[in-house]
């Protein structure tokens, strides 16, 4: 028995309904009302910041199904993730160590984006330096499901970084109370000290306060469901986050030549992920729309997780008719969609006109699957079209720039006036003062000033301070 066709929505830019119809889809559902979740994200973040790891048990115990004992049965350290490194099959450590490697290869091409120290014409000396976050915690979606590719693509970023410490929080399967052991692998290859089994808003709450057992970080990143993201958005501001992460989605342009089965494969790809995901095709041609959503259809059977799906092309799927490739670019960048999948010909020239979107995939040849396991850039990327201004999890995430300013006596008495000017204009007249003070004691004879604490060296030489 065959199931039935997906009933998908379709868009016609030549219709006068289409701009409506193209808001609601761009919207991908932000107007849905999440205050249930998120009032229920805020009273576990305040138990856990409150009781600690008494708190942290009960809700492990309540939310993930799974008994531990005591705070210690959360924790996963270093001979535990390199004994499941050491299990797997050779196969698997190979894929493992493969992805690593270009995921660092990558990402070590990185630069900071820093100004470098120089001297101005006033002779102010000024500068930019970055620095590595000195703890961050990385969120990993677990429990019967595994996402090694997740640890990687946040571990090793975190640590080309320089970070000094990357621990790592996963909910365990609630029949077990273990880590999948892929998962487990994936933090020892990727440089992670520990890993703490716990997951959902009370692993967010842990990681950001800090309790007896699980340290507090700067920087909470990873993917997670809904409980996960309004918890981080909750404590957004006490420690950092990488981003708010929606649903996975993508948007596949396909032209005329587009083959039916890839479009529908990449869609498919991102469907299978959770019956929120978001997968949209823009066509140029009715046809290859049509062939691609019998294909849809046809590939849909028999995938392990199949209703799920299912569920997300007929919930959040569409098919958006364009009038030709111009205007189909146009609607890709409008939708800033985290991947965006160019199948038309020709696609390498289409990339110059693309300024929103998380990753582009170029070609028949670069499925986004490649981008999910192991090309390289993190796959960790803006959602809900927050790539309008959001930038995919990078070196750059995971590090901090710290202005550096030393003045001169002679760029302070430049520069003076103008301070003076604008800390009266704002009412703020110590402002103004810390600078005056400053010039009246360079003014004042030389006598009259203290001369510096000089200290005597042990071979009875003096030294003037050095700065």
């Amino acid at each position: 028995m065959t199931s039935p066709e997906p009933s998908v929505q379709i868009l016609r830019t030549r219709d006068p309904d289409f701009p409506q119809r193209w808001a609601r889809l761009r919207a991908r559902g932000s107007d849905e009302d999440e205050t249930d979740v998120r009032e229920g994200a805020a009273r576990i973040l305040a138990d856990v910041r409150a009781g600690g790891d008494e708190a942290l048990l009960a809700h492990t115990r309540r939310l993930d199904g799974w008994q531990p004992r005591t705070a210690a049965d959360l924790v996963a350290g270093p001979r535990e993730l390199a004994a499941a490194w050491r299990s797997l099959p050779a196969a698997a450590r190979k894929a493992l160590r493969v992805a690593a490697d270009r995921i660092e290869a990558f990402h070590r091409r990185e630069t900071d984006a820093v100004v470098r120290p120089y001297r101005d014409a006033l002779g102010a000396r000024l500068g930019q330096v970055s620095r590595p976050l000195a703890r961050v915690g990385l969120y990993v979606p677990g429990g019967t499901a595994r996402y090694p590719s997740s640890v990687l693509m946040t571990a090793v970023p975190a640590r080309v970084a320089g970070v000094a410490e990357v621990v790592a929080a996963s909910p365990a399967d609630r029949r077990t109370g273990q880590v999948d052991a892929w998962t487990l692998a994936a933090c020892h290859v990727a440089g992670v000290s520990r890993l703490f089994r716990m997951g959902g808003a009370q692993a967010v709450a842990a990681l950001a306060y800090g309790t007896e057992t699980v340290p507090a970080v700067d920087k909470i990143c990873g993917p997670g469901n809904a409980w996960v993201a309004a918890a981080k958005r909750l404590v957004f501001g006490h420690v950092d986050i990488d981003m708010h992460a929606g649903p996975s989605e993508v948007l596949v342009l396909a032209d005329g030549g587009a083959s039916p089965r890839e479009a529908a494969a990449d869609l498919l790809a991102q469907a299978e992920h959770d019956v929120r995901a978001v997968s949209v095709l823009v066509a140029t041609d009715e046809a290859v729309a049509r062939a691609t959503l019998a294909e849809v259809m046809r590939q849909l059977v028999g995938l392990p997780r199949e209703a799920i799906a299912r569920r997300s092309i007929e919930d959040r799927g569409a098919i958006v008719l364009a009038r030709g490739l111009a205007e189909a670019v146009r609607l890709a960048d409008d939708f800033a969609p985290e991947h965006l999948v160019l199948l038309a010909k020709g696609a390498a020239g289409l990339v110059p006109r693309l300024a929103r979107a998380g990753a582009v995939f170029v070609g028949s040849r670069t499925p986004e699957a490649i981008g999910d396991y192991v090309a390289g850039p993190s796959h960790v990327l803006p959602t809900a079209g927050t790539a309008r201004f959001a930038s995919p999890l990078s070196v750059a995430t995971f590090r901090r720039r710290m202005s550096v300013v030393e003045m001169s006596p002679r760029s302070l008495a430049a520069l003076a006036p103008v301070v003076e000017a604008l800390a009266a204009a704002e009412g703020l007249e110590a402002h103004a003062r810390a600078v005056r003070v400053r010039l009246e004691e360079d003014a004042a004879p030389a006598a009259g000033r203290r001369a510096p604490r000089r200290k005597r060296s042990r071979k009875g030489r003096t030294h003037g301070a050095r700065l």
